[in-house]
């Protein structure tokens, strides 16, 4: 019987995802990966983090969705935050990756980023038009 466990997401971009889970401190392998569970079961991902001592996470294509989906053994879950506080912080990145992408080829600087007290993230863009 398989431990893992997925969540459905709305992330859809590998590129602002990689990069997310590089903002929390973590490497994420390359290509397609392998997310060990529990007694050495294993799933297949797009995108995957081996953790020492606990369970690897993973996100993998859900074509049915057109999505990631996060995939791990909860059981085994050993990161210094809930799953789903790190999902909501990884999620946060995610959005904050994708509107600087979409800022930045719209001709936008960033002039002001901003970590709020609250947990937001407060950005001023501007562009000079001619």
């Amino acid at each position: 019987m398989s431990h893992f466990s997925t969540v459905k997401t709305e992330l859809r971009q590998l590129a602002p995802l990689r990069g997310a889970l590089e903002d929390l401190g973590y490497v994420p392998g390359e290509n397609q990966q392998t997310v060990r569970g529990y007694k050495g079961q294993t799933v297949e991902a797009e995108l995957a983090v081996a953790v020492d001592g606990g369970a690897d996470f993973g996100f993998r294509w859900n074509e049915a969705i057109h999505a990631y989906e996060f995939v791990t053994d909860l059981d085994l879950w050993r990161q210094p935050v809930p799953v789903e506080r790190f999902l909501s912080r990884l999620t946060q990145r995610y959005a904050l990756r994708s509107v600087l992408e979409a800022t930045r080829q719209e001709g936008f600087d960033v002039t002001e980023q901003r970590d709020c007290q609250d947990g937001s993230i407060e950005l001023v863009v501007t562009r000079w038009d001619a």
